[in-house]
């Protein structure tokens, strides 16, 4: 999008005669909710003192797989996030609302 387009688009929004696509807060949606997930596991490593190698060790995968999660450029399957859980030895507990994601590692309590 060119400037010119930006700018009418920020002022179009800021006079409330836009309307984002249900296609566009979808995707905006998917990318808050990668965010939140990729922010949770850098976090709850760099808690643990890990690096993404370390971090890869434990969780049976590759160091690049672990940039890319960080990075919010991977899709994680159920098993993934097991896995990463496992790791990161935590609970993963997210919240989805229509408005608002949430996902945080819960370092598990010490028995």
């Amino acid at each position: 999008m060119n400037h010119a387009r930006w700018k009418l688009a920020r002022e179009k929004k800021a006079s409330g005669d836009y309307a984002e696509s249900p296609e566009a807060a979808a995707e905006r949606s998917e990318v808050r909710l990668a965010m939140a997930f990729a922010k949770a596991v850098y976090d709850r490593r760099k808690a643990l003192g890990l690096s993404q190698a370390q971090l890869a060790e434990r969780a049976g995968l590759t160091q690049a797989k672990i940039s890319r999660i960080e990075g919010a450029d991977a899709v994680p399957t159920l098993p993934l996030l097991r896995r990463l859980a496992t790791a990161l030895d935590a609970a993963l507990n997210i919240a989805l609302d229509a408005d608002h994601e949430e996902v945080r590692f819960v370092a598990r309590s010490a028995a």
